[in-house]
């Protein structure tokens, strides 16, 4: 078998692309063989490689790509967890997936449309500009139906109390592109963006908490990937400031997943997110992201509150300006000697991206 390597900018480490169609069906024999796939990785260096995109060209005629997300856990390399989906992996696995010659050569103005397997999710990803190593994309979380704000809250409301050692506190759990608890970070002494910026191990493992209580409220187990956490406060200069927790510790800027729950987050009223937008005129337009990493942007689309229902829904969310670097192939099985250092050369350049 083939894996392919392609780093999206922003993203805590590479995205592992492999074939689905080559793969077991069965989720038990599946993860037997991604723990083997793993294993060859660790071996090359490249235990930090913790992203995995099944693709395959869809059946659907909706639809260019099958993708289905893999979230390699620390500590050993069967560990995993299938729950959720990752952004920045989307936009590597359909960059590796034209490299393979599973979807046509990637121009300008050209749109794959991806069927996330694991939540059934709709993704477009527009091309903007194709380089020799890579290219950079729009992309687009589309709805097949407007998605009332109440299915986004899946423990039922805006906030939630939470308890995790000393801290009690709101969260908002919301789940658009993926779960995340959102906690406003000043409700854990931490007063502004340089304090958030940072801070270090203390508030990190205090946030791990939060989330495994978060993923206890959902019924999800408390050692896996999700529901995500990001703490979030006003920016000075408008927009809201993020730090973000991933597998392991704090994400380098935030998760595309990440920007847009946060972006539609914003848009449900009664919301941590909404009430701290509110506070610096942030509410409305386009929604500025301030994260360690940089400054991002997303447009969530609702609908206005029904005169019936008297609640909003969620049409689509965009996020722009997303780049994907393509970093190699290997041949997995069997390895020799060659082909193992063509994989440490691959994780060479993905370990300094």
């Amino acid at each position: 078998m083939i894996g392919h390597l392609a780093y999206a900018a922003g993203s805590p480490c590479p995205t592992f692309v492999l074939d689905a169609g080559r793969l077991p069906r069965d989720d038990e024999a599946l993860l037997g063989h991604l723990a083997e796939a793993r294993r060859y990785l660790v071996s090359a260096g490249g235990a930090h490689v913790l992203k995995i995109a099944l693709v395959e060209p869809s059946a659907h005629p909706m639809f260019d790509l099958d993708y289905r997300f893999v979230q390699a856990l620390p500590g050993a390399p069967d560990r995993f967890d299938l729950r959720g989906s990752c952004g920045h992996s989307i936009l590597s696995a359909v960059v590796a997936a034209a490299r393979s010659g599973m979807l046509p050569r990637l121009v300008p103005g050209a749109r794959i449309r991806v069927q996330v397997l694991n939540n059934g999710d709709s993704v477009v990803c527009e091309v903007d500009r194709v380089e020799r190593d890579g290219a950079a994309f729009t992309v687009t979380f589309v709805q097949s139906a407007p998605v009332p704000f109440g299915e986004l809250l899946p423990a039922g409301a805006p906030r939630t109390p939470l308890s995790a050692g000393a801290d009690r506190t709101e969260v908002s759990l919301v789940a658009s592109a993926n779960a995340y608890a959102f906690v406003d970070a000043r409700e854990l002494g931490v007063p502004d963006r340089a304090a958030l910026f940072g801070a270090g191990d203390e508030l990190l493992g205090r946030l791990e908490a939060l989330r495994a209580a978060a993923a206890g409220r959902l019924g999800w187990p408390a050692d896996g990937a999700f529901p995500k956490i990001a703490a979030v406060l006003p920016a000075e200069d408008g927009g809201i400031a993020a730090r973000a927790v991933t597998v392991p510790g704090w994400h380098p800027s935030i998760a595309l997943t990440g920007v847009v729950c946060l972006g539609t987050a914003v848009r449900i009223p009664g919301t941590v997110p909404w009430r701290i937008a509110r506070e610096n005129g942030a509410d409305t337009g386009p929604l500025e992201i301030v994260t360690t990493g940089g400054r991002t942007a997303v447009t969530a689309v609702t609908a206005a509150p029904g005169a019936a229902d008297g609640e909003g829904a969620l049409l689509w969310a965009t996020v722009a300006r997303k780049s994907v670097t393509f970093q190699g192939s290997f041949v997995l099985t069997p390895l020799s000697h060659l082909q193992f250092e063509e994989v440490a050369q691959c994780l060479a350049l993905s370990g300094a991206a």
